[in-house]
């Protein structure tokens, strides 16, 4: 009998919610046959079956969410033993000791103890400074002090005439270990600030009227834990700009035609992608990740471009690789594949997977400015307003102008706003001349 367990898809996957059964209880299946359809956080994944036999049990339901690791089915291959050979965790206890003249404390072999009490040991610690004074102890606490990293000195003993027994030993270990616990509480680290994220006391939401309660998708739920960790780690800073881009409007439209042949769609997203590529190699802390940790800036010199989709679910954030290699019109043609593939949930782990920067473009649905959320653990992202025409002062003179909004948010930590001002000089010297864009 073979114990289908839910493997872990791809990084970050940790639960999926069943949308179809393929087969029933009782039916046939052959090794490969997909065996359900889930809902992950990212992608709809058709799961295939290891092993060919009979599907004996479904552990869950259409809707049901379930775990990474946790059985799905049982499948009746024929074997009397699950194949997959996973061990269950087993519990590591404390073997209790007893007192007395039965303990043996020895590492290889038996050796003999009493219940003699003798004086403390200087040899535990040579360079404890405090006053000395008698300790009553027996050889196997002695001992078990000693394994534990204990000074047996700094023990009070509740036995006989305060005499340290083993239970005193283990109670200041634990006080020892809760202390480590409470300071590294108090450390500015990820998964502290999501556990107190969590700890934390939500107040219960009243409502006067009618309601209608709607169950989110997966991708909505990733989408709020994302925030939360983004906005509670990542001390965000804004700065805003206007770019007159009527150059690059104008040569835009004149190699529209060019890429229509090749059947690419030339929208200006390729444009941005590949000045922010070239801004990011003059300017690497903005392609980087914050080690809160170790108190390391890690600079990446690779550079993978995050795009903001709006799909049904909400926004999914595709990545195209590489984009330093990339030709303008390469990244037209990938930009338009992995746009498509994310709003058809057909889009692979691998595509949303290691973005170094990310770009929105609220423009899209006639927005001009915004503040948007950084994706966690990169330290920038750019977001990108409607194009409008506009009268400017050029020459002294009133013009029309094309001008596009930008929002560059910040990670505080790492960039200053000075640094943030000198990224978008680069960015406006490239986008208000797309020549440059070409020769580079």
């Amino acid at each position: 009998m073979f114990e289908f367990k839910f493997a872990d898809i791809g990084e970050g996957i940790h639960e999926g919610k069943i949308l179809k059964w393929f087969f029933e209880e009782g039916e046939e299946i052959k090794e490969g046959d997909d065996l359900f359809l889930v809902e992950t956080d990212k992608v709809n994944a058709e799961i295939p079956s290891p092993v060919s036999g009979k599907l004996d049990k479904k552990f869950a339901e259409v809707g049901d969410i379930i775990q990474v690791g946790k059985v799905v089915a049982r499948i009746d291959d024929g074997s009397d033993k699950d194949l997959e050979g996973v061990e269950s965790d087993k519990d590591s206890k404390r073997q209790p000791m007893t007192e007395g003249n039965n303990e043996t404390a020895g590492v290889v072999g038996e050796i003999e103890v009493s219940s003699e009490v003798i004086e403390s040991s200087t040899e535990i610690n040579q360079n404890f400074k405090s006053e000395k004074r008698k300790v009553l102890a027996t050889p196997v606490a002695r001992k078990l002090a000693k394994d534990l990293g204990i000074d047996i000195n700094t023990i009070k003993g509740t036995g006989p005439a305060g005499r340290v027994m083993k239970d005193d030993i283990y109670k200041a270990n634990e006080s020892s270990q809760s202390k480590e616990a409470v300071n590294k509480e108090d450390e500015l680290t990820l998964e502290n600030v999501v556990k107190h994220s969590r700890e934390i006391e939500i107040p219960k939401i009243k409502t006067a009227g009618e309601v209608e309660r709607v169950s989110v998708s997966m991708l909505r739920r990733t989408i709020a834990k994302n925030m939360i960790l983004s906005k509670s780690l990542i001390p965000h800073a804004a700065t805003m700009d206007d770019f007159d881009v009527s150059e690059l409007v104008k040569f835009r439209k004149q190699q529209k035609p060019l890429a229509l042949e090749k059947d690419i769609n030339l929208t200006y997203m390729p444009f941005i992608i590949k000045a922010v590529t070239i801004a990011l190699q003059e300017f690497p802390k903005f392609n980087s990740s914050y080690d809160q940790e170790n108190q390391e800036l890690i600079l990446k010199k690779y550079y993978n471009i995050g795009i903001a989709v709006d799909t049904e679910d909400g926004l999914m954030v595709p990545v195209i690789k590489n984009t330093d290699n990339k030709a303008i019109l390469t990244i037209a043609k990938e930009l338009e594949n992995i746009k498509q593939k994310a709003r058809n949930k057909t889009i692979s782990i691998d595509e949303l997977q290691n973005g170094t920067f990310s770009i929105t473009n609220y423009g899209a649905v006639g927005a001009k400015y915004g503040v948007p959320v950084i994706k966690y653990p990169e330290t920038a992202i750019l977001g990108i307003g409607t194009i409008e025409k506009r009268p400017v002062v050029v020459d002294n003179e009133i013009v029309i102008r094309d001008i596009l909004p930008i929002s560059l948010c910040i990670d505080h930590r790492v960039i200053d706003g000075a640094d943030a001002g000198r990224f978008l000089s680069k960015l406006r010297e490239l986008l208000t001349n797309p020549m440059l864009l070409v020769l580079s």
